[in-house]
């Protein structure tokens, strides 16, 4: 869709084994693309977010309490990164990509679009689909449980007063049209952005990740889980990405 998608095809190709790895790879996507390019806004958005939360896991510079376990939480960052990251590389490369990932592809040089659609369609499939997966994914790894009322969970819900302020702030530097230029005063767009809860979906996120934990042993059921949180986030994704008048 883009002649530099070969380079960003390039820089996924490595698999991120920490959060400094995140950090490079979102960089290079974003010193990539242009401004004309939706994924330009959600990857902008996602560097942030991963910058903000490399900042809290390493004790710098923030008033925010301390993480019980910040190895932990940084395992799950560079484990749900690379479920972006490779949402980005299978979609360049012509694999197969969920649902909700393609919604967000496909109409990645629709200039009609704000930046803020971009961004919140990213998060949107990124959290609601991907984040499930991830928390399972690094529970398996460090051997603990997803479970309300843990340590670990209160740690997961810490960083949602700092996802809160940094995308109450992408609302206001990125209400613009893909391009730049204004939209119009009033529209549909502001009642579609005040819809979607951030905090509300990494709430569901983790009981979908309680839900397929105890599914381990039931794959038919487990894959019928995440075909319907594909679909329910693509729905909601290809909402937030319908153009501006």
């Amino acid at each position: 869709m883009f002649p530099y998608d070969a380079t960003i095809l390039a820089a996924t190709q490595a698999t991120p084994q920490s959060i400094t790895d995140v950090v490079r790879i979102l960089q290079t996507i974003e010193d990539t693309c242009v401004d004309g390019d939706g994924l330009k806004w959600f990857n902008w958005l996602y560097l942030q977010v991963t910058l903000a939360v490399q900042a809290r896991v390493n004790g710098n510079g923030s008033a925010d309490p301390a993480f019980t376990d910040p190895e932990w939480l940084a395992e799950l960052d560079f484990r749900f990164a690379r479920l972006y990251i490779g949402a980005v590389q299978s979609s360049l490369s012509g694999a197969p990509t969920p649902g909700c990932w393609q919604a967000f592809f496909s109409v990645r040089n629709q200039t009609a679009l704000a930046r803020i659609q971009f961004a919140l369609a990213g998060m949107n499939a990124h959290i609601n689909h991907d984040l499930a997966l991830a928390v399972v994914d690094t529970c398996q790894a460090t051997g603990i449980a997803p479970q309300h009322g843990t340590p670990h969970y209160s740690d997961y819900t810490a960083v949602d007063t700092t996802l809160d302020t940094l995308i109450a702030t992408a609302k206001q530097t990125l209400h613009v049209r893909l391009l730049g230029d204004n939209l119009p005063p009033v529209s549909h767009l502001e009642d579609t952005i005040a819809a979607w809860s951030m905090v509300d979906a990494r709430e569901a996120a983790w009981n979908n990740a309680e839900l397929l934990w105890h599914l381990a042993d039931a794959p038919l059921l487990r894959a019928t889980l995440m075909d319907t949180l594909d679909g329910l986030s693509a729905v909601a994704g290809k909402a937030l990405l319908v153009p501006v008048p």
